[in-house]
């Protein structure tokens, strides 16, 4: 039943890029207000803060503003911009060559529609032999949930020898299919 849910998932990635984002939002509104509970409240009135940090340069801070309908407060909030894969490098790992794809900081944080399009055109730019059957599915894979399980792995791993399958055995074999990973540098 639940690869059943996962394949579904799958085959809808914008919704599961809007998913992934609400509960990262919500997430972030837990933290931000389980963090603003412990402090004692200044005055009766509505308090208003103000902090400017250098924007990543992956990041744009301006794209887009939050208004707080609490608060009437607004928040710049990060857009993710190209390019979203920093370099790839092929190496040779236990089961064959491994195609190791290094994201940026943009591309870690990416949440739009159409990013994993475009960091797989990026990653066909920089290895245009990648373009084999089954290595989009696991790129595919890793866009979609490495980046949540793992957010911090230096490199995704994708391999042509694995075998093609349907992606609920994608999910359900942590994007390695036929074997567990097996990429060294």
């Amino acid at each position: 039943m639940m690869t059943a849910m996962v394949a579904q998932r799958m085959a809808s990635r914008p919704r599961i890029v809007a998913a992934t984002a609400g509960a990262v939002l919500a997430a972030v509104v837990v933290v931000a207000l389980a963090g603003c509970s412990a402090e004692p409240a200044a005055s009766a009135g509505p308090a208003t803060t103000s902090a400017t940090t250098p924007p990543s340069p992956s990041l744009s801070t301006t794209a887009s503003t939050a208004t707080t309908p609490a608060t009437g407060s607004t928040s710049a909030t990060p857009t993710a911009v190209p390019p979203f894969v920093a370099r790839v490098q092929w190496v040779r790992g236990s089961g064959g060559r491994s195609l190791q794809i290094f994201p940026t900081a943009s591309g870690r944080a990416a949440q739009g529609t159409l990013d994993d399009d475009e960091a797989w055109r990026e990653v066909l730019r920089l290895a245009p032999d990648a373009d084999q059957p089954g290595m989009r599915a696991q790129f595919d894979c890793h866009w979609t949930f490495a980046r949540l399980v793992d957010p911090d792995k230096p490199s995704w791993n994708i391999e042509p020898w694995r075998p093609v399958v349907p992606d609920s055995q994608m999910v359900d074999a942590r994007c390695n299919p036929g074997a567990p990973e097996s990429a060294e540098s």
